[in-house]
């Protein structure tokens, strides 16, 4: 536990307000670029997806309609992005996490908007133990879209590792809010209900 927080450094603050406030627009560097009729065409189908997933109550459908919302997410709309993703995928299953990391930073600034580079440096860097920086890179995907569960069940793993019950139910509260079916996450939020009822009474 105490490793874990000596690498976290995150004010329990500016998570609720992360939790709290979803971002509207994306960040200035990216209001400069023009939308594209293919990144819009991807927004409409994300959308629609999004409205299926928060309708759809049978898990093994909604497990289909979320594999769908991923595989939209890691298409960048750039050949040499797509590339690069599957070049840091490759290093990652070889077990070679810098040579990986490298190329995740390199896909992210060829594309600071490509939600999925970010998420998978999250990813990464939860597995070397590099928590704050995860959450960093996490607060980047949910900047660029606030629906991304899965980047919500990373920040409830590291909140809830750190000993930050109340901001982990939090964060698998708008998982659910996104992602109804998952039995993982009502399961999550069920254990983490009973464990903070407890320590209540």
């Amino acid at each position: 536990m105490a490793r874990i927080m000596s690498k976290l450094f995150i004010p329990a603050a500016s998570v609720a307000f992360l939790l709290l406030a979803a971002p509207s627009s994306m960040s200035a560097d990216s209001a400069a670029e023009p939308a594209s009729s293919e990144m819009t065409t991807s927004k409409q189908r994300l959308d629609s997806l999004f409205t299926e997933l928060k309708r759809e109550s049978d898990p093994d459908k909604a497990r289909d309609i979320a594999d769908r919302i991923r595989m939209e997410w890691q298409d960048s709309g750039s050949a040499s992005v797509n590339l690069l993703m599957q070049w840091a995928a490759k290093a990652v299953q070889s077990s070679r996490q810098p040579a990986a990391m490298d190329v995740l930073d390199q896909a992210i600034y060829l594309a600071p908007q490509y939600v999925d580079g970010w998420n998978q440096r999250a990813t990464l860097h939860f597995q070397m133990g590099n928590y704050r920086k995860s959450m960093s890179d996490i607060n980047r995907v949910l900047a660029i879209e606030p629906r991304h569960f899965g980047a919500l069940a990373g920040m409830a793993a590291i909140l809830t590792s750190a000993g930050q019950d109340e901001l982990a139910l939090r964060a698998w509260e708008q998982f659910l809010a996104i992602y109804p079916a998952d039995r993982n996450a009502q399961s999550q939020l069920g254990e983490l209900e009973e464990k903070l009822a407890g320590n209540r009474t």
